[in-house]
């Protein structure tokens, strides 16, 4: 039983490899990325690829899985141009995959790639902060409330 084990482990960690080596030589092979610019300090970086006011709104939808366009476009409620141009800039940035199924109606899924799941921890952050923030407000205006009472 043993032995079965380590060749599942042996098999897994081959197939992982080819999965990394296929990824990365795409990567090489892929032009779009080499042309890109990015700034030095990284947090610029994160705000240059999520720039806009629709994309992490679409980052946000997309952890929970796969959507469709007219799923994202009802859940952010972003204009199907904005939309669309946000989509595709994402995709070319490398943050979500776009499948097309060979059907009539055509259909398209969108996906976070692992990269984009990869900002996951970063908008759990922003939604902490934003719930603190949100008390912060709600304390100050009872404050004020209450020196008004006086």
């Amino acid at each position: 039983m043993a032995k079965t084990n380590t060749k599942k482990k042996i098999k897994t960690k081959a197939k992982t490899k080819v999965k990394a080596e296929k990824t990365i030589d795409s990567l090489l092979n892929d032009s779009k990325d080499s042309t890109k610019v990015f700034p030095n300090c990284p947090i610029e970086t994160l705000l240059m690829l999520l720039d806009g006011k629709w994309k992490v709104f679409i980052v946000r939808d997309l952890l929970g899985g796969k959507k469709r366009f007219g799923e994202l476009k009802k859940a952010t409620g972003a204009s199907q141009k904005s939309l669309t141009t946000n989509l595709r800039e994402m995709e070319e940035d490398g943050l979500i995959e776009r499948k097309v199924y060979a059907q009539i109606p055509p259909k398209v899924e969108y996906s976070l790639t692992d990269i984009g799941y990869s900002l996951a921890p970063v908008l759990d952050a922003m939604a902490g902060w934003g719930l603190d923030y949100k008390e912060y407000c709600e304390l100050k205006n009872k404050l004020k409330e209450n020196k008004g009472l006086d």
